[in-house]
């Protein structure tokens, strides 16, 4: 797993630690055990200041977990099982931020996550193959970083299959607050906090008369292609930016396969939205990650209230929110999320290998997710509303010469039903002859395509029908110095190549604006304002 080449990029990162760092490894026997302890070994020999015991602990899940202790105190942080794969990002991570390296959380945040005045303690069960889990996990580590009093621990559904039966776990990643179930399936870091500030409203009041930032030119809401762009764009004209993102990289992180990104053959989601950080950082803007804007005010100068309580004025507003994945709306779906209805075939398609499944939608997102699904499970059915499929032909094809694979068109999905509080079956119509069959399923993948996340800019900007907020050839809405970019908007096509182009559009459409509408007030009479 750690192989000379990875230990000698870790060095890299462990050669500066200020703080010696400890693996507490419970004792035991677990048929991993010895993988675990020369994993913690082989990164260990990386610095002076790493070191592996074993011993017992209180704290520990059994003998394939450990302890992170920096310092000689524990920093509430535990990894049940080995973090390999999408995960070792996070161990280096929790590493680091107790060693010296500063967390990398808006400081709104962080004084929110420090205000919080009584124990929490999260678990979170992850499967490796799970390229959402680490977000979540890296947020919650770096709670426990700021907080004493919340700890967090990782868990490998695969290492401790018990929990995963013992707490019906069919989705990642799953969260449990005090044992208690406090989020699973289609979550990340945005809904997180979220939850948690819903639980703690007192937390966000606490923590709100704290310095906010001085007058920004341009916030751009939204961290995908689009939202990127138009930042880097405006940066690029010496204007103080503020970028706010839910969930950096938007949808793009759940895209496996890319083709048509024109002048990169062949790349992958998460790969993109690491070039998008490491672009970013060439400039200076500022990124307030994990956030939500809960409103927009319109006026000269602009104020967008987050979820954090904090406040930000602005003289322009670039929107790029994207779009989140559309729901059926049908009996079952809302009630069995995490429970066998899920959302991203990537994380969750490993839980039910070698069972039947069913993927709702024929489009490019479902042919593929079948397509992944094929490759673990025992069988995919596609059901498509339309009479034809609206997936690409290659696609179509690739799902074809699968064996494990059928398609059925016309038809429409009426509800899902669960056995135990599990995902056992989906009754549909066949819409050409009206007939209403039942599919057995273990899980029910629902890919349909996406929904505008723009309920926020209600009664500010005009909208479509479908939510789309309306723009003009310069990416301008109906509210003078609010512009918007990318799937939120009535532009066709959605695809991350036309949202790169978009984003550069508005930006330099915000410039324009800018130009013409030079600040004639102070700073004191625009905090007035």
């Amino acid at each position: 797993m750690l192989t000379p080449e990875l230990l000698e990029a870790v060095k890299g990162y462990t050669a500066n630690l200020t703080r010696d760092v400890t693996f507490v490894v419970q004792t035991g026997e677990h048929e991993s055990r010895a993988e675990l302890i020369d994993f913690l070994e082989k990164f260990s020999s990386t610095s002076g200041r790493l070191s592996v015991v074993e011993r017992d602990d209180d704290a520990l899940r059994g003998p394939a977990s450990f302890l992170i202790e920096a310092g000689g105190q524990s920093t509430g942080i535990v990894f049940s099982g080995i973090p390999g794969g999408h995960e070792f990002n996070s161990f280096v991570l929790a590493v680091l931020n107790n060693a010296g390296t500063p967390v990398k959380l808006d400081d709104g945040l962080k004084r929110v996550i420090e205000a919080v005045g009584e124990d929490l303690h999260f678990e979170t069960v992850v499967s490796l193959s799970c390229h959402n889990c680490p977000d979540v996990v890296q947020t919650l580590n770096q709670f426990a970083t700021l907080n004493p009093q919340i700890s967090a621990e990782m868990i490998d559904g695969g290492f401790y299959s018990n929990v995963v039966d013992d707490r019906n776990v069919q989705g990642v990643p799953a969260v449990f607050l005090n044992g208690e179930p406090f989020a699973n399936g289609k979550i990340d870091s945005a809904t997180l906090i979220e939850k948690l500030l819903a639980k703690y409203p007192n937390v966000a009041r606490e923590s709100s008369g704290s310095a906010s930032l001085p007058l920004q030119d341009v916030t751009v809401i939204g961290g995908g292609p689009a939202g990127v762009s138009s930042a880097i764009y405006a940066a690029r004209k010496g204007f103080a930016v503020t970028i706010i993102a839910e969930r950096f990289g938007g949808q793009v992180k759940d895209t496996m396969g890319i083709e048509n990104l024109i002048s990169i053959p062949e790349t992958t989601g998460p790969e993109v939205v690491k070039g998008l950080q490491s672009h970013l950082k060439d400039y200076d803007i500022t990124l307030k990650e994990h956030l939500r804007v809960e409103s927009v005010e319109q006026g000269d100068i602009k104020t967008v209230t987050l979820s954090s309580g904090e406040q930000i004025r602005t003289r322009s507003v670039i929107v790029a929110t994207g779009a989140n994945w559309r729901e059926l709306g049908i009996p079952g779906e809302k009630e069995y999320i995490g429970n066998g209805v899920a959302y991203c075939p990537h994380c969750d398609g490993p839980f039910f290998k070698g069972r039947d499944v069913v993927v709702v939608g024929g489009g490019n997102s479902g042919i593929e997710a079948a397509i992944d699904l094929a490759g673990i499970v025992k069988h995919v059915t596609v059901l498509e509303f339309l009479p034809e499929l609206k997936a690409d032909q290659v696609l179509v094809e690739k799902a074809l010469e699968r064996d494990n694979i059928t398609i059925i068109k016309n038809a429409a999905s009426q509800e899902i039903k669960a056995t135990d509080g599990k995902v056992s079956s989906l009754v549909y119509q066949d819409r050409g002859t009206g007939e209403v069959k039942t599919l057995e399923t273990a899980a029910v993948f629902v890919q349909i395509g996406l929904v505008p996340n723009s309920s926020f800019l209600k009664g500010v900007v005009d909208m479509s029908d479908y939510g789309e907020i309306i723009i003009n050839e310069k990416t301008e809405t109906s509210a003078p110095g609010i512009f918007a970019c990318g799937d939120v908007t009535t532009v066709p096509y959605k695809q991350i190549v036309v949202a790169l182009g978009e984003g550069s559009k508005a930006a330099l459409s915000t410039f324009e604006y800018l130009v013409m509408h030079a600040p004639e007030v102070s700073e004191e009479a625009a905090k007035a304002a």
